[in-house]
């Protein structure tokens, strides 16, 4: 049994330990006798035309997320489709504004996204950097660390809501988007291996897809005590803002 993930533009978007989702989301695969072929998209001709069974974009600079926007504006149309039809993703911080219409900096100037979904992001006079924990009705406990300037502004259904931290953005109290198999995100660290549930959501959608069966759990208490042991120790701090330093 294979699967193909796309990893795009791991070259510019690639902060935070963005790799090391593409690796949990590889090793879970592994213990399940699933193969999954990882390939790494840079530019359009890097995608075939059959497509992706998931597919990841990580965190980057303004400066990084406008030359990826510029490599990988003639397969909007693609992504777009992948992701009605049901294709899983993972998107983070910077990969995650990437695929709204704007990202607004302190200045005004106003960066093209790739447009795959109505929403914006505005950069903020404070950087939002914090342990961030976040209560899921799908996934439970969801734990990360959250470090942005831009704050997030949409109407689709989100991860879930605050219990410490920011989030998509300081008045909502909810965090990253939920739509159809893709999930965005502010939530670095990386995100996968201390949410299981989100790394096996991602995989299960990709093979029930493709096989029209049921994966196979795994044995899951190494990686849920590393998320109950963050969820205890930040669960009543206290937010913090940071100076935006540019």
């Amino acid at each position: 049994m294979n699967l193909v993930l796309y990893h795009f533009c791991p070259d510019t978007l690639n902060l935070y330990g963005d790799r090391g989702n593409v690796i949990s989301i590889k090793k879970r695969c592994e213990w399940r006798g699933i193969n999954l072929e990882i390939k790494e998209i840079k530019n359009p001709d890097d995608a075939d035309s059959q497509g992706c069974d998931i597919f990841m974009i990580g965190g980057g600079s303004d400066r990084e997320q406008a030359i990826a926007t510029n490599r990988l504006t003639p397969l909007v149309n693609e992504i777009k489709a992948w992701i009605e039809d049901g294709v899983s993703g993972l998107t983070i911080c910077g990969g995650y504004q990437f695929l709204g219409d704007y990202y607004q900096t302190k200045s005004g100037t106003k960066i093209k996204g790739m447009g795959i979904l109505p929403f914006y992001t505005i950069s903020g006079d404070t950087r939002l950097m914090t342990n961030l924990l976040v209560e899921s009705e799908q996934f439970g406990q969801v734990v990360g660390f959250e470090n942005h300037g831009g704050r997030t502004y949409h109407d689709f259904p989100t991860l879930g809501k605050v219990i410490v931290g920011y989030g998509n953005n300081q008045e909502s109290g909810e965090e990253g988007l939920h739509y159809c198999n893709l999930i965005g995100t502010y939530l670095h660290g990386p995100i996968l291996p201390k949410n299981p549930k989100i790394a096996d959501y991602l995989i299960e959608k990709a093979y029930e897809r493709k096989t029209g069966k049921k994966l196979e759990p795994l044995d899951d208490k190494m990686e849920n005590d590393a998320n109950r042991s963050v969820w205890k120790q930040f669960r009543y701090s206290e937010r913090k803002e940071y100076k935006n330093e540019g």
